[in-house]
């Protein structure tokens, strides 16, 4: 089969039309907040996660588990990132596109990969288990994916939920 040089040229414009229609149908959300680290900021972290996920127009249901799972990482990070009387700063960076939302939680403090913690057995009672890693397992139930990494003296945690089309 030959193709004249007008046919091949209107076929590779209307494909190249095609993957730009595409790529500007993939709609990107970006939000971010800056917080010490002091627990009294939580109420501005509920107010942050509540404004995302009505611009995403989640339903209250993944509202409250989002809300859950992130309030839990960030107030770790508040709580045992830095030094008793140290002053640090929590980011939260929100990515959002048509498959998943991504927080991206991070921090300049001591480090700390809270995916290497063992899972909790649950089926122990309150007296037989160890103290510790109900918030991390809370967060593992809640979230589709989390993943630590370290870099550039910063502990960076990513936790993702998928979107339900």
């Amino acid at each position: 089969m030959n193709f004249s040089p007008k046919i091949l040229y209107i076929s590779t414009k209307m494909f190249i039309f095609a993957v730009d229609m595409e790529l500007r149908n993939t709609q990107v959300f970006q939000r971010s907040i800056t917080l010490p680290n002091d627990v009294q900021e939580v109420p501005r972290l509920a107010e942050f996660i509540d404004e995302v996920c009505e611009c995403l127009e989640f339903d209250m249901t993944l509202t409250m588990q989002l809300n859950l799972a992130i309030e839990e990482a960030v107030v770790n990070v508040m709580d045992y990132a830095y030094p008793a009387g140290t002053v640090g700063d929590v980011n939260i960076d929100v990515l959002a596109d048509d498959e998943q939302v991504k927080f991206i939680i991070s921090d300049s403090g001591t480090p700390f990969d809270p995916t290497a913690k063992d899972d909790v057995d649950t089926t122990l009672s309150v007296e037989e288990r160890r103290i510790g890693g109900l918030g991390i397992h809370l967060v593992r139930q809640l979230m589709d994916t989390i993943e630590y990494a370290r870099t550039d003296g910063k502990n960076i945690l990513t936790l993702c939920k998928k979107r339900i089309s």
